[in-house]
């Protein structure tokens, strides 16, 4: 699936991963692979990642939305 973490400022990063864990107002989930549709409000945390070579990365964030759709999760993040 494609990921896009995103600020005003930059794309923090975009590309491919095989699951993403996100900090949700009502705690951490993960998204995988055909999940189903759904926006979150994220509070501060860790974007967590893994790459489709396996490698597991992370983004601090602040706060944001996130949006999942038809295997793209777009991350909007300040």
């Amino acid at each position: 699936m494609t990921l896009e973490i995103i600020s005003a400022r930059e794309v923090t990063f975009s590309g491919e991963a095989d699951s993403v864990t996100l900090p949700g107002a009502l705690g951490s989930f993960t998204v995988l692979r055909n999940h189903a549709p759904l926006i979150s409000v994220l509070t501060a945390g860790k974007v967590r990642y893994r790459t489709p070579e396996g490698a597991e990365k992370s983004v601090e964030i602040k706060g944001g939305l996130a949006d999942v759709d038809d295997n793209v999760v777009s991350v909007c993040i300040y």
